[in-house]
């Protein structure tokens, strides 16, 4: 961009020269060096800390899927890359085994309450024991607790999905058999229900940035067009930044300048949510400093928008 506009200079400066209403002197001469120190300290290195451009990246929660009971799948109705809504099967595990020990639960509850039944009468008459009693009322609380344990499994045995998504390189078929262990999970699940845009920010140029400043972003896989939206979060955090518990002393490493990242949020939300996780675009966020730049920034992502047409990078 300083390029052209240090052209757009030279040939006005050509024309006048030309036209004679400037002399060609050597203040003249040497103005074309002084206009590019002009743009370049006092608009275009400003610019980057009033209106920092970065990459963005667009990313989606992944659900590890672990069932809560083990057994035998008999059923997986879903398809990969399929769009799901929150209480969607996801698969079916044998519930025989659970509802068989629902059934005996149930069966001996019967019972306990049926002896508890007994032993109160007889208690009331006076020929019972309320030890009897209050032994029966306990085993009949603890057999409503199992009761009810059995029957959660059993509705376990349904696997559903946690909320609006799709599942992702599925492998599982009827037949598999699957464990409750939460190093072994059985499917990804990708979370639509919420978009979260990333954008890296050099920390030299992160100085000004806030919350619910505008944002304009333009994604590889939409050429030619540019999205509005506002600054939603700045993360506090990056890993370089991170100690976590040890018993080692303090280990030396090399220290760098990452980027900070800040969460932005679409004023299109349907756009949003029809973004694959994995888009990549840039994104420029317009401060209160420097304003007079922010129209060489728009320019600037406008450009980067038209070469995304033929640009794969």
């Amino acid at each position: 961009m300083i390029v052209v506009l240090l052209n757009v200079y030279l040939a006005l400066l050509f024309i006048l020269v030309k036209l004679r209403i400037v002399p060609f002197n050597l203040f003249w001469k040497v103005s074309p060096v002084l206009v590019f120190l002009l743009l370049m300290i006092g608009l275009f290195i400003p610019m980057n800390w009033g209106a920092p451009q970065g990459p963005a990246l667009v990313v989606r929660n992944s659900v590890a899927i672990v069932p809560d009971v083990a057994g035998e799948v008999v059923d997986v109705p879903v398809t990969a890359n399929q769009p799901l809504k929150a209480g969607d099967v996801l698969f079916r595990i044998d519930p025989v085994p659970f509802q068989s020990q629902v059934d005996a639960l149930a069966a001996q509850l019967k019972f306990q309450e049926t002896r508890l039944a007994e032993m109160t009468q007889l208690q009331s008459r006076g020929t019972g024991r309320t030890f009897d009693v209050e032994q029966r009322e306990a085993e009949v609380e603890q057999l409503k607790a199992q009761l009810v344990g059995a029957k959660w499994n059993l509705e376990k045995t349904t696997v559903r999905a946690p909320a609006d998504g799709y599942v992702t390189n599925l492998a599982l078929r009827k037949g598999a058999r699957v464990a409750n262990l939460p190093l072994a999970p059985v499917m990804a699940f990708i979370d639509t229900s919420d978009t979260i845009i990333g954008v890296e920010i050099n920390q030299i140029d992160a100085r000004y940035l806030a919350r619910g400043q505008s944002v304009e972003l333009t994604f590889k896989m939409t050429p030619g067009t540019v999205q509005t939206g506002k600054v939603e979060s700045i993360l506090q955090a990056v890993a370089s930044g991170q100690v976590q518990t040890s018993g080692l002393a303090v280990a030396p490493k090399a220290v760098q300048a990452a980027p900070f990242v800040v969460r932005v949020q679409l004023d299109d939300a349907a756009f949003a949510k029809a973004l694959p996780a994995g888009s990549v675009g840039d994104a420029a966020i317009f401060t209160d400093r420097v304003t007079a730049a922010h129209v060489i920034r728009k320019v600037l992502l406008r450009q980067i928008a038209i070469t995304n047409y033929v640009n794969p990078f």
